[in-house]
């Protein structure tokens, strides 16, 4: 929507304002808001957890779906905020992550506290806590950039407290903010339509690939038990035989030292789980060396077409094949030199199974699935001519599906460049949204 610039604008002496209204003061967040830091009551004291009292981490802030939090993954007890230096902070607080990372802003729908990866801060009086949100949401990178640390980034109270924002008189905040609440709410809506549109598409795609795979072409054709509880049955004709039994490589590579600079910046891609994403591998972010292949016997380099699956961690079962010679990491399991299947259908398979493969991993923190799991997994098999048909008509199927799953990905991220743009032409005072009541704009 288009919206009128103000009358009179000056220069704000900000790089990233830029020129304000010329009513518009600029100030430290610390004129405005009260700041006020976080902490965590001791952690083998019962007493000091599972109380009334919401307690806010970064954690919380970077999962929510609105611009509020009111529950949190964990609260303390009115003792354990008495023990420790954390502060009840009214509702209206906006709480911003100050590390890991610096940014994530939420508005406190009720009295609570932080941890000490939070800020809290509180207006001092007419300024509008919304208005300081959608600032802070537009200003992230301004903020990370007076980040120290070595370990992580921080931003600090004092240097957040030092933050230079624009600050329109209270009435003015308020007006932009419901401008921005009302029309943030129409942008948002439209990229939740979208979004679930993107999960519906990716829900059909992955039935579409699990039934050619396991099914076939051909409706008709007669089935028998695959002997293997997930798949059910399969055709007939189709055999089913342990991986083990379809690649006569099956292996993994390994890191270098990573402080070994010899070891780097050579000829030969290296593959971690990281650059598995359901696609070809032409180049990798790093590269090791002959040195390297020479020293570490498990560092081998794998052909164009060898097919990759991650062991570890949240990219378990993750896929990708290779376009250009390249040796892996340990959590890279490498299929090589298949016998009687095409790797095109292998990956599909594997792209079905996914769920069956996550169930399969063990551990905790870190989950993987060994190597032997992967020997021993059950895969349908065609004969050849016939998984080459599948792949063929699937591909066909899938092209669609996924031109569709582009363009709402497309859509998603205009949708959210505009709605940023949006907050930082209001709350720079770029436009002016002060004549823009709800009740005229719903009119117009």
């Amino acid at each position: 929507m288009s919206a009128p610039a103000y009358d009179a604008y000056r220069d704000s002496g900000i790089d990233w304002l830029g020129k304000v209204p010329s009513h518009w003061s600029v100030s430290p967040l610390k004129t405005a808001y009260s700041i006020f830091g976080g902490a965590t009551p001791k952690s083998e004291r019962e007493d000091y957890w599972d109380g009334g009292v919401p307690w806010v981490t970064p954690a919380d802030l970077s999962r929510l779906t609105s611009p509020f939090i009111g529950e949190t993954l964990r609260t303390i007890s009115e003792t354990g905020l008495a023990s420790c230096a954390a502060t009840l902070i009214p509702a209206d607080s906006v709480i911003l992550s100050t590390r890991a990372p610096i940014g994530s802003i939420g508005i406190a729908t009720a009295p609570a506290t932080t941890n000490q990866g939070c800020k809290a801060l509180v207006s001092r009086g007419g300024a509008v806590p919304s208005f300081l949100a959608y600032t802070l949401s537009i200003a992230t990178e301004q903020l990370r950039v007076r980040g120290k640390g070595t370990t992580f980034l921080e931003l600090s109270g004092d240097e957040l407290g030092r933050f230079k924002m624009p600050n329109p008189p209270p009435i003015e905040q308020a007006a932009i903010a419901a401008f921005l609440d009302r029309e943030t709410g129409k942008i948002d809506a439209l990229v939740e339509a979208q979004t679930r549109l993107i999960e519906l598409l990716k829900e059909k795609r992955q039935a579409v690939i699990s039934h050619a795979v396991t099914k076939g072409l051909d409706p008709a054709a007669p089935m028998k038990d695959s002997g293997v509880e997930w798949l059910g049955q399969v055709p007939a004709h189709w055999e089913v035989k342990r991986l083990s039994y379809v690649f006569r490589t099956i292996s993994s590579g390994t890191t270098p030292p990573s402080d070994q600079a010899a070891y780097y910046d050579g000829e030969v891609n290296w593959v971690t789980t990281g650059e598995l994403r359901e696609r070809a591998i032409l180049q990798t972010a790093k590269q090791v060396s002959d040195g390297a292949l020479r020293t570490f016997s498990a560092l081998k380099i794998y052909q164009p077409g060898t097919l990759l699956i991650a062991m570890y961690g949240a990219t378990i079962g993750r896929l990708g094949w290779l376009a250009a010679p390249a040796a892996t990491n340990q959590a890279c399991c490498a299929f090589a030199d298949p016998v009687g299947a095409e790797t095109r259908f292998v990956f599909r398979y594997l792209q079905a199974a996914r769920e069956f493969i996550i169930l399969l991993a063990s551990g905790g923190g870190q989950p993987n699935i060994s190597q032997e799991k992967l020997r021993s997994l059950p895969i349908p098999l065609p004969p050849m001519p016939e998984q080459a048909a599948i792949i063929d008509a699937l591909d066909g199927q899938l092209q669609n599906i996924e031109r569709l799953e582009g363009e709402a990905e497309a859509a998603v991220a205009l949708l959210r460049e505009r709605r940023a743009a949006l907050i930082s032409a209001a709350v720079t005072g770029k436009i002016d949204v002060r004549g823009l009541a709800p009740e005229q704009a719903e009119a117009a």
